[in-house]
């Protein structure tokens, strides 16, 4: 027997931030007409970008984040601004993160990255032929490193533990599955 939708009884936006606004959902179960209050967080979609140049390197960036209080490993990302399309964005945050520009950006596949809470998707593309073009322009309250690895260390990368980021994880599997 297939899920049902829950209903909605009434939605409430909380409280507005720059990236999120927080929203509190009230809905009740189909199988059991119990209410419930559910916590959601309305953010615009995100991209990733798998930047490839043309002798089969990756750029990935090494960026500080401060939910953990650590530096990760991860490929180029960021909001999809709002009068931009998922492939203008990939395009903009490879460029500013990183100084390397595209030959060709392809669309790989979107995911939710968490869809108990949140509700966006997060596009992957693959950056074909990048190159670098300019200085990185990071935002205020971004430090990023650039660097260039073998196509071929990324699944050591992975195994044993330098990349973490769960995105960055769901788009290199995405890649491998092509």
């Amino acid at each position: 027997m297939p899920i049902k939708p829950w209903r909605l009884i009434s939605s409430q936006r909380n409280e507005s931030f720059k990236i999120f606004n927080l929203r509190t959902d009230r809905a009740s179960s189909p199988r059991t007409n119990e209410a419930y209050d559910f916590y959601v967080l309305e953010s615009a979609d995100w991209v990733n970008v798998i930047p490839l140049t043309p002798r089969k390197e990756v750029v990935l960036i090494r960026q500080y984040r401060h939910g953990i209080r650590e530096s990760t490993l991860e490929i180029p990302g960021g909001i999809v601004e709002e009068n931009d399309s998922p492939e203008q964005a990939a395009s903009r945050e490879l460029i500013e993160e990183t100084g390397y520009k595209e030959a060709e950006m392809q669309l790989l596949g979107s995911v939710h990255p968490n869809p108990a809470f949140l509700t966006n998707r997060c596009y992957t593309f693959v950056a074909k032929g990048v190159s670098p073009v300019k200085e990185q322009e990071q935002d205020e309250k971004e430090d990023i490193e650039v660097l260039v690895r073998p196509l071929a260390q990324i699944p050591g990368l992975i195994r044993n533990g330098e990349i973490t980021h769960a995105l960055v994880l769901a788009a290199f599997y995405r890649f491998y599955m092509e």
